[in-house]
């Protein structure tokens, strides 16, 4: 089985492509135009074990928002697209991740049905490394309405802008790698529905 999407998604604002790999080993070749999200990308590949090829060229002269919310968009598609029928799947994934003095938590649900709760705590700064940080709820409400999941988002502890969204990537790749291991006891889709 390989669980692989791939997705081009063009408007008068953003040419984005992505392609995602599931099973894969945490390779990376990502560019979206904003270093700090270039780097976030990064670690969520390699923290999830997922293969990402990701490109943008965005209106970055107006501002950076189009680009971030059309990359989450695109990923997100793409990893539906990957995911498939989610037969198999353990479905629900938690994560609690430490990055120095911050403690962000993860708990998601790839149910089908988009809910987004997050507690991402002060971000004390408005901007990092070209990413404003009030992004970082946006991208994964768009993430996680594209790739529809109950996604809860919590900042434990924390005072470093940095560390905080590095731990909320961190936390959410490492909850959606759980989520998507498969498990070869289950049988069919792990829902009694018959269908997430």
């Amino acid at each position: 089985m390989s669980r692989r999407g791939s997705v081009s998604r063009k408007t008068s604002e953003t040419e984005i492509s992505v392609e995602v790999l599931i099973d894969g080993a945490g390779k990376y070749d990502v560019k979206t135009g904003i270093g700090f999200l270039d780097h976030m990308l990064e670690l969520f590949t390699r923290h999830g074990l997922f293969d990402i090829t990701l490109r943008c060229k965005g209106d970055l002269h107006v501002d950076a928002h189009h680009s971030v919310e059309d990359i989450a968009i695109a990923l997100g598609e793409a990893f539906k697209q990957a995911a498939g029928d989610k037969a198999g799947i353990a479905r629900y994934g938690f994560a609690c991740v430490p990055m120095d003095e911050t403690l962000v938590r993860c708990a998601l649900d790839l149910s089908g049905r988009p809910y987004f709760v997050p507690n991402l705590g002060e971000l004390r700064r408005e901007v990092v490394g070209g990413l404003p940080t009030e992004m970082v709820e946006h991208f994964f409400r768009s993430f996680s309405t594209h790739f529809p999941m109950n996604l809860h988002l919590d900042v434990i502890r924390g005072h470093d802008t940095h560390h905080i969204i590095e731990g909320v990537f961190k936390s959410v790749t490492r909850a959606l790698r759980a989520a998507l291991t498969v498990d070869p006891r289950q049988q069919g889709v792990p829902s009694t529905k018959g269908v997430l």
